[in-house]
């Protein structure tokens, strides 16, 4: 049995919400969770944010957004959104012209603060524009940017006053007849944001975007945002991802499939469980781990191995793995494929081998699909 297989006390009971498409990508409504990431560079400078694009798509990312903060932004939009691989949302902020210019570019969705983008008339120019260009749109609420009035009425910002927010800005697009939004109110604090997600999920069926906003570094990150992410995609909450990180916006999307991994909501490529190591070990285990992340990060096909340094947990976590090692001592392992004992195999030959079991099953894996398919 795989690490893959989903039984019935780790099955995930998703909260029911519409479904809206990004592009050609469906976001809510069951859809798969998607995972998304942000370009982090000058917007004008095109081929640096298409080459970002490009890198963020190949990791996995199913939606990448692209600032577009002036004028000049919105003009290179338009030859990113033709060499970008997946859909690009556009990220406006305060200025009306730059989400009608965004959709006329070729934007799949406009992320937009309705209350933040000039008076009823302009706002109804953006939702006109976005209906026209076929964009759909996202609501982004924020705790670090609440509306005045919302700060007087709660006195600080507080997850009744983000989801207070968010459904002020949902009654906008509404009441213009616009229904193909996603929203997402965002804190850095994990406690505000997880509160803030939980109760505007009780209050609206639109598909809702996750994220704990200006999570930190690489590690700091990651933690806070697997701890807030995961409560909540664990409670059923949440239909599209990004974790925020001061860091390459490809490791935001590792990120995020290691986290939908993790609670078994969507796999791509790999996923190695392996022993911290200790004394026992019959090798070099942290190395091996290392190694093996290298070499098989080509690989997108959902898989499951295990890298265990001696026989203590060994067996029984190859038992449910694709592929699996255990050490023995002696200089040689055991190498078990589909959680069953296979063959032994000498410690220095053992990541070639590997690597050849892991794509050959792979290869076996995407040939009945596409069998199956046809």
């Amino acid at each position: 049995m795989s690490h893959n297989t989903i039984r019935p006390w780790r099955n995930i009971e998703r909260r029911k919400s519409r479904q809206i498409m990004v592009g050609p990508v469906p976001v809510g409504g069951g859809a798969p969770i998607t995972v998304q990431t942000m370009t982090n560079t000058l917007t004008t400078d095109v081929a640096a944010t298409v080459a970002q694009v490009q890198a963020a798509a190949e990791a996995g990312a199913d939606i990448v957004r692209v600032s577009v903060p002036d004028e000049a932004s919105a003009k290179a939009l338009r030859e990113i959104v033709r060499e970008s691989p997946v859909p690009i949302v556009a990220d406006i902020h305060f200025h009306y012209r730059r989400g009608i210019e965004a959709a006329e570019a070729g934007a799949a969705c406009l992320r937009i603060n309705p209350g933040n983008i000039g008076s009823p008339e302009r706002v109804r120019e953006v939702i006109q524009a976005a209906r026209d260009h076929g964009c759909s749109m996202r609501i982004g609420v924020n705790a670090g940017s609440l509306e005045k009035h919302l700060l007087d009425k709660y006195g600080e910002p507080c997850p009744e006053a983000m989801v207070e927010s968010g459904l002020d800005h949902i009654r906008i697009l509404q009441d213009n007849d616009f229904h193909a939004f996603k929203i997402s109110v965002k804190a850095s604090d994990v406690f505000m944001a997880a509160a803030a997600y939980s109760q505007l999920a009780e209050a609206t069926d639109a598909p809702i975007h996750l994220g704990i906003t200006e999570a930190g570094g690489l590690r700091t990150g990651t933690i806070k945002s697997a701890i807030g992410l995961g409560n909540l995609l664990w409670s059923g909450i949440g239909d599209t991802i990004r974790v925020s990180l001061s860091a390459d916006p490809v490791e935001e999307v590792k990120v995020g499939y290691e986290i939908l991994k993790a609670l078994g909501l969507r796999h791509r490529g790999v996923n190695i469980i392996s022993c911290p190591s200790c004394a026992r070990q019959g090798f070099d285990v942290i190395r091996t781990v290392e190694r093996l992340e290298e070499r098989l990060a080509h690989i997108k096909t959902p898989m499951s191995l295990s890298i265990i340094g001696c026989v203590v947990n060994g067996p029984g976590e190859a038992l449910m793995t694709d592929v699996g090692f255990t050490g023995g001592g002696a200089g040689n392992g055991m190498v078990y494929l589909a959680g069953k004992q296979s063959h032994r195999m000498d410690n220095d030959r053992m990541i070639e081998h590997i690597v050849e079991q892991i794509e050959r099953r792979a290869a076996e894996i995407e040939a009945a699909g596409a069998k199956a398919a046809e």
